[in-house]
């Protein structure tokens, strides 16, 4: 629902949008394309994908017209070689890349395009294919990766205020958030080991994901910040990672 309204969120993601240097086209990883194999969006027009149930139906209105980049698609397929990387004409835009980008570009007027997230392999080979993929920034790309840190809908609580966490999950917010500033990547990958709070807050790994690709592209000298933050429901972080 944060698409379609306006609220702390929101204003963030348009406020960075505003900041940031304007980026010559974007490479979008969403939690929602979770599939076993890697792929990349080469549409010239990608489609606006509603994939959900049970909303409003001005959400299912939504349209992100942005274009796509097939020069990008086969950029990245070309820096992951020799892995494997379909070229994909049946994906286009899902809601974790457009509920996003419609509010830090409302004109839809810049390329993207999306890399899937592939179900079947753990979190330090996503974190290695953000490596890969690192050299796109200076190249004035987007490397836009939209999850979350804490994700467990089983438990979500629509009696928490935007501010309140169950306990597990504020701590396990806290402990990431620490490490990520600290550049201590390896236990963020190994989220496994870090006890209970983790479990609970990544129950499965499609939300988590993300973060390893953009953490993947850090080099070293650059500042990371925490350009927005909260929690909906008890038990969704809307924290967001700024590097660079």
């Amino acid at each position: 629902m944060h698409a379609i309204s306006h609220n702390q969120y929101t204003e963030a993601w348009s406020r960075l949008g505003r900041e940031i240097p304007r980026p010559t086209a974007i490479l979008a990883i969403s939690a929602h394309w979770f599939v076993p194999m890697t792929g990349v969006t080469i549409t010239t027009a990608p489609r606006t994908i509603h994939d959900f149930g049970g909303f409003p139906r001005e959400l299912y209105q939504v349209q992100y017209p942005a274009p796509g980049s097939p020069e990008l698609a086969r950029l990245v397929q070309a820096l992951l070689a020799p892995l494997p990387v379909t070229l994909d004409e049946s994906w286009g835009l899902d809601h974790g890349t457009w509920a996003v980008l419609r509010h830090m570009y409302p004109e839809a007027d810049i390329p993207v395009v999306q890399l899937s997230i592939d179900a079947s392999r753990p979190a330090e080979f996503h974190y290695e294919i953000g490596r890969q993929l690192a050299v796109l920034r200076g190249e004035n790309v987007l490397v836009l990766g939209s999850g979350n840190l804490v994700h467990n809908l089983r438990l979500v609580d629509w009696s928490f205020t935007t501010e309140g966490f169950y306990d597990w999950a504020g701590r396990f917010e806290e402990t990431a958030r620490g490490m990520i500033a600290a550049g201590e990547d390896r236990p963020l990958m190994e989220y496994e080991k870090l006890g209970k709070d983790a479990l609970l807050a990544v129950p499965t790994p499609e939300h988590y994901f993300p973060l390893m690709h953009i953490l993947g592209t850090r080099q070293r000298g650059d500042e990371v910040s925490f350009p927005v933050a909260g929690a909906d429901g008890g038990s969704i972080s809307m924290l967001a990672v700024r590097i660079g």
